[in-house]
């Protein structure tokens, strides 16, 4: 690396923080606002349905046994989650349209949190034996009277919810790293391809993420909604709890010069990569033909 080089690299490496914390201040997940129905259904248990409005639960079991949220401790307080019961349905709506955006990290436009958790196969250690589920299906709608299915979903069945980066499996004091509820993982890691992963390597996977079934509105055909309905099967072996429903933050742009839903530092070695004269590149954030300091600002200001 040249000296010009050298020297972007440690300017990004001291305004990276900055940038991060400001990113993070602007953009607070946004969440599913209003209950519209709740049929609690048969075998669920006592829930008050506002519970699945706002964000997922970070921090359960506040005086019975306090502990963080993580995949192999989901939340279980009944103030925390809505029990979904056989034959029964839950609806809420956001305050605004929920868009099939392009912009969205790999497609996902829309993020469900339930109860699902990870199997410890050599417990404490938080070695992935497994993932157990509750099932559920989701409908969406634009105006709550005509809905579409999101095919193969399960509403309580996707990656178990984390609720911080900087803990172990099993802590019992918050982290100071908040996992954003609003970015998803990359919908190519399937539940299953977590089995076997270490704490470490979960962590990874996660990417600061946490967690969530992930819904493609294309999936369901349908470009914009402001309601989602969980239903569960009069049939139904198991019954799903419901803790958060979230639409997912738009991507940063141009910046995410890999596309993977993030500025981070994997664009700075790519920008860094390109530096000098490189006419038509993505890295040339503002296509004057050079990528330059002026580039590297508009990195550093789309953080995240």
């Amino acid at each position: 690396m040249d000296g010009a080089r050298r020297a972007c690299a440690a300017l990004a490496l001291t305004f990276a923080p900055f940038a991060a914390e400001a990113a993070v201040a602007q953009a607070p997940p946004r969440c599913a606002s209003a209950v519209v129905r709740y049929v609690p259904g048969e075998g669920g248990l006592p829930s008050q349905p506002t519970s699945a409005l706002g964000p997922p639960t970070r921090f359960t079991g506040a005086g019975v046994f306090p502990s963080c949220v993580t995949p192999f401790n989901p939340p279980f307080m009944p103030s925390e989650l809505v029990s979904v019961g056989r034959g029964g349905e839950l609806v809420v709506s956001f305050d605004a349209p929920v868009t099939d955006d392009p912009r969205n990290p790999f497609g996902i436009d829309l993020l469900v949190f339930g109860n699902s958790f990870c199997i410890d196969a050599a417990y404490p250690e938080g070695i992935v034996g497994g993932t157990f589920n509750d099932g559920g299906s989701v409908d969406v709608s634009a105006d709550g009277v005509t809905w579409f299915t999101i095919p193969a979903t399960e509403a309580d069945g996707g990656l178990p919810t984390l609720g911080y980066s900087d803990i172990g499996p099993y802590d019992l004091v918050p982290g100071s790293m908040p996992t954003d509820p609003a970015r998803p993982v990359d919908p190519l890691i399937a539940t299953g391809d977590l089995d076997g992963l270490t704490w470490p390597e979960l962590l990874e996977v996660y990417d600061g993420t946490a967690g969530g079934t992930r819904i493609d509105l294309a999936d369901a055909g349908i470009a914009s909604i402001r309601f989602v309905r969980i239903r569960v099967a009069a049939d139904a072996p198991s019954v799903p709890e419901i803790d958060a429903i979230v639409a997912v933050r738009p991507g940063p742009g141009p910046a995410d010069l890999n596309g993977d839903g993030a500025v981070n530092g994997d664009d700075l070695g790519i920008l860094l990569g390109a530096w000098g004269p490189c006419v038509g590149c993505a890295a040339d954030l503002d296509q004057n033909g050079t990528v330059d300091g002026d580039d590297l600002g508009s990195l550093l200001g789309s953080w995240t």
